[in-house]
């Protein structure tokens, strides 16, 4: 299936890859500034999420969706810029493709068969708890009161909330249609697959959020220590959603990190030196 996705601008690729908190509209402003900076923008739905429908049997990679949509938009090479799962997704792809990636930027990004934490265990058990209680309602604020920082306003957070709860209600529906028509037959194995940031080649920076969980902030430090020379940068205002809790900021940083030297007109990438 073709994700759904919104394109915009002309120029080198950048690919967009939201969190599993929100869809493709946590971009809007990123999106638009580095369209008007001459780059050529796409912004995917992984499946369940936005405007595209969850699967409720076939298994599937993100990872895979993500470089077919590029197929079809006739993108070869891009620079992947990923929120949390997101940038989990972008770290996959760039370990697996490296051919496919200019540039990668890491925003408070999970890494895939990374074991959990006790905060994050905390935080998916009381999760789970809820959507199995029906509460959707306390499920989404858990949720919003989790991943967004202090300064957050009530515009934000509201945005936040319509997003969880859309991905919520159609991840609960496929949910539901698979338990009918698997009911008997053998589990999908839908393990993460490993993953080696050491494989990855592209220039890489990779930002935490000093308000993030603790969990995720480590996740933040083991990346920029294993992707060879990434810098890692850490906002101390920011939750774990920075680029909707300052967007404005974020959108400079990743133009900043595009222009400097890393990624060029004609999408050849340069090294990024490490911080030191």
């Amino acid at each position: 299936m073709t994700v759904a996705h919104d394109v915009a601008g002309d120029g080198p690729a950048v690919v967009l890859l939201h969190s599993s908190v929100c869809d493709r509209r946590m971009w809007e402003d990123q999106r638009d500034a580095l369209a008007r900076a001459g780059y050529r923008v796409v912004c995917p739905d992984f499946r369940g999420f936005g405007d595209t429908p969850a699967e409720a049997v076939r298994p599937y990679r993100d990872a895979d969706d993500v470089l077919a949509l590029l197929d079809t938009l006739g993108i070869g090479r891009a620079a992947f810029v990923g929120a949390s799962f997101g940038g989990g997704v972008a770290v996959e792809i760039a370990a697996s493709r490296p051919d496919r990636v200019t540039a990668l930027a890491l925003l408070c990004t999970v890494l895939p068969g990374h074991e959990r934490g006790p905060g994050l265990l905390a935080f998916d058990e009381e999760e789970d708890q809820l959507l199995g209680a029906g509460d959707l309602d306390a499920a989404v604020e858990l949720n919003v009161a989790t991943w967004l920082g202090p300064e957050a306003g009530e515009a934000v957070r509201g945005r936040v909330r319509a997003m969880q709860r859309h991905a919520f209600e159609i991840q609960l529906a496929a949910d539901a249609e698979a338990e009918a028509e698997q009911a008997g037959a053998e589990s999908v194995d839908d393990d993460e697959p490993a993953v080696d940031p050491a494989a990855i080649t592209a220039p890489a920076v990779v930002v935490s959020g000093r308000h993030d969980l603790d969990d995720l902030r480590a996740v933040s430090a083991r990346l920029a220590g294993l992707i060879p020379g990434a810098r890692a940068v850490e906002l101390p205002w920011a939750g774990h959603l920075p680029a909707l809790e300052r967007p404005a900021e974020v959108a400079d940083l990743l133009r900043d990190f595009l222009s400097d030297g890393v990624l060029h007109r004609d999408g050849a990438a340069t090294p990024v030196p490490p911080t030191v």
